[in-house]
């Protein structure tokens, strides 16, 4: 460089020195500091994963029994004894996922003789920390549909052995 560059004169080009890039020889290798490494990027998190957190996270509450209107719970029968289909824990569970919020609604069945609106509260409690904790999303709203109350003498399909080994 030649000292009237340095001065700020104009190039050639029409521009001067210190109107363009300058070194910091405070700063390795000239980069400038990106930040912190927790922003470089973005992170996704797919509707099916905060499904199955609230699927299991409502199903730990007292008082529910089941996930999933009857037809879902029927089809879930039969595709839990097709080898390799394994229990669904989204089962009675939709999501709608956004970039930093999700809303959630449920369908439930509940044991006979406890109190709705309990375990009704219990569930949305239980969902909300466990989906805010484990995906960092605001929880806006979880809807609670019961579709069914397990009576005590009913026959429970979930429960049943299976008729073919």
């Amino acid at each position: 460089m030649t000292d009237t560059a340095q001065q700020g004169t104009p190039e050639p080009n029409g521009s001067s020195l210190s109107e363009g890039r300058t070194l910091d020889k405070g700063n390795s290798g000239g980069r400038k500091a990106l930040g912190d490494p927790a922003t470089r990027g973005r992170t996704t998190i797919a509707d099916g994963v905060v499904e199955k957190i609230a699927g299991l996270a409502a199903r730990d509450v007292l008082g529910v029994h089941a996930m999933g209107t009857g037809l879902s719970r029927t089809f879930g029968a039969v595709r839990d004894r097709v080898p390799g289909g394994g229990r669904s824990v989204s089962r009675g569970v939709k999501a709608e996922v956004g970039e930093v919020q999700t809303a959630l609604d449920l369908d439930i069945v509940v044991e006979y003789g406890v109190s709705i609106v309990e375990v009704a509260r219990a569930v949305r409690e239980n969902v909300i920390a466990a989906v805010e904790r484990m995906t960092g999303l605001e929880v806006v709203e979880v809807n609670v549909a019961v579709g069914d109350v397990k009576l005590p003498d009913e026959d429970d399909d979930d429960d049943r052995e299976q008729r073919v080994q």
